[in-house]
């Protein structure tokens, strides 16, 4: 047994000690749910955490561990746990129904915040951002007339779009043809010789799934620049990385795509998601044509994620917050690379803003690929060691922060990641 293997033994072992009440209703739950799992992503060993009750910036497990959650229901949870004002509108949601089967008021108000926000022309809503970013490819394809579709390798757009080690076995059967994330020449290569056939080219301008990369300025101008040349429909992700600034990720980085998505902390905590940009491809699913789109979704608009949508997003995620949110984020990020540096171990923390992806790799890295190298018992061990410590984020090393993070709570994460270095550091180095 090598000494990674012997200290993540230890680890799991010293986990599932604490934790007895967990570790029966994992048992309990592989009884009717493969391998006790509706979620994939939640997934870690020996079993994962049962969370009892979450409140701010806290959870606490079955087992009455308290956690300060960094992980942010995966970039969800921006607004942390039972906000006052999601709560007030999701009981005058409540109040006046939640599924009319009819129009009402407050999809307009939630469309007239998004499109003047994000800067798009027209906007549909949908259910989550995996059914987005479909409805979105599927516009594209029938705008063009064309069928082939460029997702980017170490992409991630849903549970049907999935690109992160080449694609998914359950990815929906799009012909797709994978572009090179950050690397130019390559695939513009990809582009031209495919252009014929190329509907739309999908990515995130920073990887969330993918490990926190961000796109180059020049792979994000070559994209738009062959794009538009070729009459194919460049949508970017912006299911998570439009919490990084007030326009989105692409004001930003001054690049404005044909389509975007949405969804994940928008809807304020519910299951949402959007599509939107151009009004010459949004129009196609106007239903007052005779040639309309369909788009059907029982709760595209339901009161409740429109009415906490709206309040989210006027009363809380302001551009002044969300400002205020990513500085302490980009702070927290430096403050973790000094720590690595100084202390010269395999590790660096990457991202923008709010986003951080922590890693067991050294150097610089700018593609997908140079994250495969990672150790993923090292990732584990990080892990595990956060949680005996206190502090939840993603087995990947991925955090979110929440509006309701402080920045002793960042300091508490530190000073955790600082014990870990100084326990495992032969393991690091």
């Amino acid at each position: 047994m090598t000494a990674i293997d012997a200290a993540l033994t230890e680890a799991k072992s010293n986990f599932a000690a604490k934790r007895p009440i967990t570790r029966q209703l994992h048992d309990r739950a592989a009884n009717v749910m493969p391998g006790g799992n509706t979620r994939t992503v939640l997934y870690t060993a020996p079993f994962p955490i049962r969370v009892a009750k979450a409140e701010g910036s806290a959870l606490t497990d079955v087992d009455g561990h308290r956690y300060l959650d960094l992980l942010g229901e995966y970039s969800a949870g921006i607004y942390g746990h039972s906000h006052p004002k999601i709560v007030a509108a999701v009981r005058a949601a409540l109040d006046v129904g939640l599924n009319f089967g009819a129009h009402h008021g407050k999809e307009i108000e939630l469309a007239e915040v998004l499109t003047g926000r994000f800067n798009m022309e027209l906007i549909r809503f949908t259910n989550s951002g995996t059914e987005a970013n479909m409805m979105a490819l599927c516009a594209a394809r029938c705008f063009t007339g064309r069928s082939k579709i460029m997702p980017m390798n170490g992409g991630y757009h849903g549970g049907t779009l999935y690109f992160s080690h080449g694609a998914s076995p359950i990815n929906a059967p799009f012909d797709c043809v994978l572009g090179h994330y950050n690397n130019v020449s390559p695939t513009r290569d990809l582009i031209v010789s495919n252009a014929k056939d190329l509907a739309a080219v999908i990515l995130e301008p920073m990887l969330g799934g993918g490990g926190g990369i961000t796109a180059s300025p020049e792979f994000l101008q070559m994209l738009r620049e062959e794009t538009s040349r070729r009459g194919i429909i460049l949508i970017f992700d912006e299911v998570m990385t439009s919490r990084l600034h007030p326009g989105g990720l692409s004001a930003a980085l001054h690049v404005e795509p044909d389509l975007k998505t949405l969804g994940k902390y928008i809807g304020g905590g519910m299951s949402f998601g959007a599509f939107g940009g151009r009004r010459d491809i949004m129009e196609l699913f106007d239903p007052g044509r005779p040639d309309a789109l369909p788009h059907a979704g029982t709760f595209n608009n339901n009161t409740l994620t429109m009415t906490a949508g709206h309040a989210a997003m006027t009363d809380i995620f302001t551009p002044e917050a969300c400002l205020e949110l990513n500085a302490r984020g980009d702070r927290l990020r430096t403050a973790l690379n000094d720590l690595f540096m100084h202390y010269q171990v395999r590790m660096t923390a990457l991202g923008r803003g709010s986003m951080i992806s922590i890693h067991p790799v050294s150097g610089s890295v700018t593609i997908p690929e140079e994250l495969q190298k990672a150790d993923k018992q090292l990732r584990q061990l990080l892990f595990l060691d956060l949680l005996d410590q206190g502090i939840y984020i993603a087995e990947r090393g991925f955090m979110a922060l929440s509006l309701v993070v402080t920045d002793d709570d960042c300091k508490k994460l530190v000073g955790a990641v600082e014990r870990h270095i100084n326990q495992r550091r032969e393991l690091l180095v």
